[in-house]
């Protein structure tokens, strides 16, 4: 999901609560704080040797021991309002740390409304190698070069 996309909906749904269900069903407890929003800036040599970049806003989310407190999304609209300054443009995906045993980043990739609630789903994050055509594998193609050409590593190319 956009952070575009994600301001739409809160603003569309600004009156009900913003909860948040992990990839195997489970929910993050309706206490959690949003204790960062950050643009998170990643560059980077992928196993063929081209360089590569990306750019996400990053929600952190923690449970602390205040369990009467839950987050509005009106509230979340305005949590991400106070970050404009430092996020590059609404068209950047939107990902969710969280710490359940160990510290763990997901997608969103959808949501569901109920009479109260606006319920982010989230996905596992994968890696992936990002130079298939010369580790002999299907392309999945998620994130393109940004310049040079592939100095390719190992014998066939691939690290």
């Amino acid at each position: 999901m956009k952070l575009s996309e994600l301001k739409s909906l809160l603003a569309e749904h600004s009156d009900r609560f913003f909860r948040i269900r992990l990839p195997d069903g489970g929910a993050v407890p309706v206490s959690f704080h949003v204790t960062e929003v950050g643009q998170m800036h990643k560059t980077f040599i992928d196993c063929g040797g081209k360089l590569r970049e990306t750019t996400t806003c990053q929600l952190q989310v923690w449970v602390g021991d205040d369990y009467e407190h839950r987050i509005e999304t009106g509230k979340m609209a305005g949590i991400l309002d106070k970050a404009r300054s430092i996020l590059p443009d609404d068209s950047v995906p939107v990902e969710i740390e969280y710490e359940d045993r160990v510290i763990s980043q997901y997608t969103i990739s959808s949501h569901e409304l109920s009479d109260d609630s606006v319920v982010l789903i989230l996905d596992n994050k994968h890696t992936e190698c990002l130079a298939p055509e010369l580790c002999g594998l299907p392309s999945i193609g998620r994130l393109p070069a940004i310049g040079g050409k592939s100095n390719g590593c190992g014998p066939s190319g691939c690290c």
